[in-house]
């Protein structure tokens, strides 16, 4: 156990109070109104307000047909699974987004039915899903002039076989360089794309290298000495999101289809506000409910298992809020049963105490021992509970997955506030003896 309870206290208020102001809500009264300042705002790079699933929140639904025109039949079943794997990861890497993705095939015609919660504007939807994420290098022919440039001569470019489909890995990153600040997006070839980049920037020491994305020229760098590790950055004036966007499309990878909007549209919440104001009561309900149990049962001990719970869920929320978590109601299930698993982790430990205070040791004994005894059990129900979540997530779609990651994220805090939260309350504010 720690030496210093009291400095293990004020991390756990620091920490409480910071989840506390993450998890408060726009609030406006008599015209004054609180929101994030643009300091947290911008350090976090993104606002901080609840992401809601297409059942709670609606979203948009795109019909989304694949032109398998350049495909072979025998291949198109692949491509169009292909391209529903591809959209579906661009959209979880902006945000555990919970997408819909489904393929249809009916004859020779191939779609996808997309459905996206939280976004509204369907311009932004439809840019995320469409691209195709074909990226180039193109240079300079051998019979240019030498005064050739591609602003002046763009018809001297010409492919150089270095494509996307040799890269390993992208990211975006802020600018090493002083003279041209902002973002750039750092890209790593395999072995085989490092070979041809070697080989680019030798033949092109002095002269431009364009580089392209779906046909738009977004970088034209000048190659000042040969690159043989394979990699190297494309600038383009990206701002933050931009270049995280851009980042996302080649590491998803190229649409093995082209895709065209059959059909857009909006779409309201598929379950009534009714019955999210429903399950709202019935949780809250719940988790009274168990207060109360805590209290009567275990008097003062339920009180501190009470305080860790609440500042257990405020931890739960403000974590839900900053990674973003999109939840849905199988979500909320998720974050409701590790609150149970929560005061389950308190029930073994308050039940390890009361039994060896019964064999006659004093409080902070029976503290230590309650703790360090009933560990194990939590331990091993919790890991079981977490490997559960990790199969359920991989091998899940959808809800599923939302599900899996709000419990396993309950869990990891639920252990927190159960083993240090609890602990440190308890050897303050019961044992009142510092060891």
């Amino acid at each position: 156990m720690s030496k210093s309870p009291r400095k293990t206290l004020f991390l756990i208020i620091a920490l409480t109070l910071l989840a506390l102001y993450v998890d408060l809500p726009r609030l406006s009264f008599k015209n004054l109104y609180f929101v994030h300042p643009e300091p947290l705002k911008n350090f976090i790079k993104r606002d901080l307000e609840p992401k809601l699933g297409l059942d709670l929140a609606g979203g948009v639904q795109l019909t989304m047909s694949a032109d398998m025109s350049q495909i072979e039949a025998g291949n198109r079943d692949d491509a169009l699974e292909s391209a529903k794997n591809i959209v579906e990861n661009r959209i979880n890497s902006l945000g555990v987004a919970e997408p819909q993705v489904q393929t249809a095939k009916t004859n020779d015609q191939y779609r996808l039915l997309i459905e996206i919660p939280g976004i509204t504007d369907i311009d932004k939807a439809v840019a995320i899903v469409k691209k195709t994420a074909h990226l180039e290098f193109r240079t300079i022919k051998a019979d240019a002039p030498p005064e050739a440039t591609l602003g002046a001569f763009p018809d001297y470019f010409e492919s150089s076989g270095l494509t996307g489909a040799q890269l390993k890995r992208t990211q975006a990153q802020a600018s090493q360089d002083s003279q041209k600040p902002g973002y750039v997006v750092a890209i790593e070839f395999n072995d085989e794309g490092a070979k041809k980049f070697e080989e680019i920037t030798r033949n092109n020491v002095g002269r431009q290298v364009a580089i392209f994305l779906d046909e738009d020229m977004i970088s034209a760098p000048v190659v000042n000495t040969v690159i043989s590790e394979g990699r190297g950055i494309i600038e383009g004036n990206f701002s933050s999101q931009g270049a995280r966007q851009l980042a996302i499309e080649l590491n998803a990878g190229a649409l093995p289809a082209p895709l065209k909007i059959e059909s857009q549209s909006r779409i309201g919440p598929t379950i009534g506000v009714d019955a999210i104001h429903k399950s709202i009561t019935a949780t809250i309900i719940g988790l009274t409910s168990v207060a109360i149990f805590m209290v009567f049962y275990y008097e003062t001990l339920g009180i501190f298992a009470v305080v860790s719970l609440l500042i257990y869920s405020l931890i739960t929320l403000a974590v839900f809020k900053l990674i973003p978590v999109t939840l849905t109601l199988a979500g909320i299930a998720g974050f409701v049963l590790s609150i149970g698993m929560a005061v389950d982790a308190n029930i073994l430990i308050f039940e390890r105490i009361k039994e060896e205070m019964k064999w006659g040791k004093p409080k902070h004994e029976a503290l230590y021992a309650g703790f360090n005894r009933a560990w194990t059990s939590i331990r091993d129900s919790n890991v079981s509970s977490l490997i559960t979540t990790v199969i359920l997530f991989n091998f899940g779609t959808g809800s599923i997955r939302g599900f899996a990651l709000t419990l396993a994220i309950g869990i990891l805090i639920s252990m927190f506030s159960a083993i240090t939260v609890s602990r440190t309350l308890l050897r303050i504010f019961w044992v009142r003896k510092i060891s």
